[in-house]
């Protein structure tokens, strides 16, 4: 028996949401620590990231998938204690990071074996759990259904969250321009140092700013976390053949769209969501990130804007910062001092 699966402990602390509602429902609970399936991996988590989803789940506004679990959290880092049926032994001990339907905000998750990506050289575990879902995103939406390419100018909305700061600086390793909304000049100027054109969407004038800075010709690639009346206001702002990518519908889920700009100017919409695709889907997606992405995080140059800290029995506090709004890249809870391999 290995040292990290002679440590493993009966029970876990873990997060939960007692009813709907705002973050004061989110409350630390005891559970067994689960035994991973054929195919998967327990992890000893290090960190797990916050997403907008789950502040979702917690409201009663997309419910978790049917059968999985209802401990929060969809992205960790951490340690491999333990392995499944028909998953190699040597994983136990290796440091990971991974993408899980649920149970993030807890001591330990199982994850599909893969479903974890190998931590590039140079990144924390605390930074590596603020990437899995940032990371399957921008590869899934931004790179294969927008097919951003070196020379494309890309229209970030909402610029300063974590998926924009991570998106952005992929976007121009691989050669594109990136124009970035964000609220406030404050969150505008830290923008600016990252090498794009931040535009503040308080200030009057915004569309004509992103044309001017086309030279009036638009935007090849829009990355929309806003949907709504938003939609047909980015149609008059993207160039012809652009892909216009729906992350997110803060504004409304209802769009109205002119179908003659839309065919005039030959635009695609497109949209997808990470969690109810097929694992098989996502183990695909594993692989082109691996091939694609990671050779330019960490060591390489690229790596996850951290805003926050915070210790897992802040769960609450973790998701009032993010839906204020306020913070400037992405939110981690820490669960466990990180150790050395």
């Amino acid at each position: 028996m290995t040292a990290e699966a002679a440590a493993i402990p009966r029970t876990m602390t873990a997060v939960i949401a007692e009813a709907h509602g705002g973050p004061e429902v989110l409350t630390c609970v005891q559970r067994d620590v689960p035994r991973p399936a054929i195919g998967e991996v327990l992890i000893a988590v290090a960190a797990a990231g916050i997403n907008r989803p789950d502040i979702m789940q917690r409201s009663g506004a997309l419910p978790a998938p049917a059968g999985a679990s209802d401990i929060f959290g969809l992205e960790v880092a951490g340690r491999v204690v333990a392995c499944g049926e028909g998953v190699a032994p040597n994983l136990i001990g290796s440091d990971v990071m991974a993408l899980v339907k649920a149970g993030g905000y807890a001591t330990h998750v199982c994850a599909r074996a893969d479903h974890c990506l190998p931590i590039p050289v140079g990144l924390s575990l605390v930074e590596a759990a603020a990437l899995p879902e940032g990371l399957f995103t921008i590869w899934h939406n931004l790179f294969d259904r927008g097919a951003l390419r070196s020379g494309n100018v890309l229209l970030i909305e909402g610029g300063a969250s974590g998926i924009g700061t991570l998106a952005l600086q992929l976007a121009k390793v691989v050669g594109a321009s990136v124009i970035t909304t964000a609220g406030g000049p404050e969150k505008c100027a830290r923008l600016a140092t990252m090498g794009v054109s931040a535009i503040d969407y308080r200030e009057p004038g915004q569309d004509e700013r992103i044309l001017a800075l086309t030279q009036g010709r638009g935007v090849d690639v829009v990355l929309d976390i806003l949907g709504g009346e938003a939609v047909n206001r980015h149609l008059t702002l993207m160039a012809p053949g652009g892909r216009h990518v729906g992350l997110s519908f803060m504004t409304g889920a209802v769009a109205s769209i002119d179908l003659g700009l839309l065919m005039r100017k030959g635009l695609w919409l497109t949209s997808s969501t990470l969690r109810p695709k097929p694992d098989e889907e996502k183990a695909g997606i594993v692989q082109d990130i691996v091939r694609h992405l990671l050779p330019h995080m960490g060591a390489a140059g690229v790596r996850p804007v951290i805003s926050s800290i915070l210790p897992l029995a802040q769960a609450a506090e973790a998701h009032r910062l993010l839906e204020s709004g306020s913070n400037f890249g992405k939110i981690v809870l820490q669960i466990a001092e990180e150790t050395e391999a």
